[in-house]
């Protein structure tokens, strides 16, 4: 390709984060700590739509999952050695199985992220109104206008550019990591004598193997997400090294806290399903609580969890919004979606398109909330929860598709590539693993939550329809040669 035509494709800043930058991508997206104190119950199997889960043997669950996870990370490191470019996701797709089909991904992939963010922003304002009302009998501002504040502050952070945006990540998920973590050893001496290893005896499951499967089914939502600083390659320097290294360190770290979190969760209750289902909406606070209410600390350690939580919430939304800016930013530079969604700010090299549209998407759900109550309602829960819920339950489900027609592609993509055999083997974990997840995302769920999965189809094919009538041109990570190396 010509140099001026070269020039044509909108490019991002300056390559300048560093390892621990993007790993923090990663981890800021995922949120462990958020995800150890709301999503674990229903490993555990005490909130899940089927009534199955791990039960007490839910650490055994997480670390099955575990490995599929590390199962898919070997294929985007795989990739990532040979696509440089914003929207790596969408990328692997493509060359996996098709333009067309990669296009479906993308729309999936970061409407899914999109969704997810929006959701999250309004489970901010909500718990920020009624933690302050619960602690301290104040109620300086309701629920959206607390949400409205948090749009602000992701616009800010997004129009300042990549590096502000995962250093704010990298600081909030660090503090909050390390707190709990400390939390979580305090618990595991305080239990003494009462530690065992029964949390990784299959015959700890109430339901047995079928119970420890149905787990890892939800134990995969663990980690939705830590491939994410594939995302920001073209930012990054080195990115044949650091985004294999940043996907497989994230890896390691989540499988560690996640299984440290779900053991101190199970035996922090004594090994009984019973008391754990009745802590199941925030068993992280209810072990946080002073021993004469049955937990492991006191009123201020509650209250240091409830901010640590907040600040990965708030880790887990920037995540979010720099995921989704990039693969939209490089969607639109491929022209499958408006070109117009490719505009770079000049002065801080951000996507600045793609920022406006995230946050007329926060801004549209924030209106939904206040004036369409009734949207993906559920019984006798807040609004926000609600449709945080359903987004949840729909982004994630986007990404572990993704993550399957990633996985089914990569045997095609490296079928004669060396290390093959490894890669095979990887393909078929993942394709079991997210395909099952796929199927606990079906499995005797209930309306509303039901709609999540079915629309998530929809958008899919929707996607795939756009590639008949949109004009696209070949994507950047073919035509510009910095996006393209191999380094097998």
């Amino acid at each position: 390709m010509a140099k001026h035509e070269q020039q044509a494709y909108e490019r991002l800043g300056a390559k300048v984060l560093t390892l621990p930058d993007v790993i923090a991508q990663s981890v800021g997206f995922m949120g462990p700590v958020f995800s150890s104190a709301f999503v674990i119950p229903l490993v555990v199997g005490v909130i899940s739509a089927s009534g199955k889960g791990g039960g007490v043997a839910s650490p055994l669950s997480v670390l099955i999952a575990a490995v599929g996870v590390f199962a898919i990370g070997a294929i985007v490191s795989r990739y990532a050695k040979e696509v440089h470019a914003a929207g790596s996701l969408y990328d692997y797709v493509t060359r996996g199985l098709g333009e067309r089909t990669g296009t479906a991904a993308g729309w999936l992939y970061y409407i899914g992220v999109t969704v997810l963010m929006t959701g999250l922003l309004l489970l901010i304002g909500g718990y920020l109104e009624s933690t302050l009302q619960a602690e301290f009998k104040v109620d300086p501002l309701p629920a959206w206008a607390w949400t409205l504040l948090v749009i602000a502050l992701i616009a800010v952070v997004l129009y300042f550019g990549v590096r502000v945006s995962v250093r704010s990540q990298l600081v909030l998920a660090l503090v909050s990591i390390v707190v709990v973590t400390i939390f979580f050893i305090v618990v595991i001496v305080k239990l003494g004598s009462a530690n065992s290893a029964k949390p990784f005896n299959p015959s700890s499951a109430a339901d047995g193997w079928s119970g420890i499967f149905f787990g890892v089914l939800y134990g995969v939502l663990l980690f939705v997400g830590f491939e994410t600083a594939a995302n920001l390659a073209e930012e990054t320097p080195k990115p044949d090294k650091h985004i294999p290294a940043a996907v497989m360190i994230t890896a390691g770290i989540a499988t560690v806290f996640f299984l440290l979190a779900a053991y101190v969760e199970v035996a922090g209750f004594h090994y009984s399903l019973k008391t754990l289902t009745a802590a199941a909406g925030a068993p992280l606070f209810a072990l946080g609580a002073p021993a004469s209410a049955g937990g492991y600390g006191g009123t201020w350690i509650d209250r240091l969890l409830e901010l640590v939580v907040f600040f990965d919430m708030l880790a887990v939304a920037i995540g979010c919004a720099v995921s989704a800016s990039r693969g939209i930013f490089a969607m639109a530079r491929d022209r499958r979606i408006p070109g117009v969604l490719a505009t770079v700010s000049r002065r801080h090299d951000s996507p600045f398109g793609a920022t406006i549209f995230l946050i007329g998407a926060s801004l549209l759900t924030l209106a939904a909330d206040e004036w369409w109550p009734s949207l993906f309602a559920l019984p006798n829960t807040p609004h926000y929860f609600s449709l945080f819920a359903w987004g949840s339950t729909f982004g994630g489900f986007a990404l572990v598709v993704v993550y399957l027609l990633m996985a089914v592609g990569s045997l095609r993509s490296f079928a004669s590539s060396p290390g093959r055999v490894r890669l095979v083997v990887s393909a078929v974990i993942a394709i079991a693993i997210t395909a099952g997840a796929i199927f606990g995302s079906f499995y005797k769920v209930t309306s509303p939550t039901i709609y999540a999965p079915w629309i998530a189809l929809a958008v899919l094919v929707i996607g795939f329809a756009s590639t008949f009538v949109t004009r696209a041109r070949r994507s950047a990570s073919s035509e510009l040669s910095d996006l393209t190396k191999s380094t097998a």
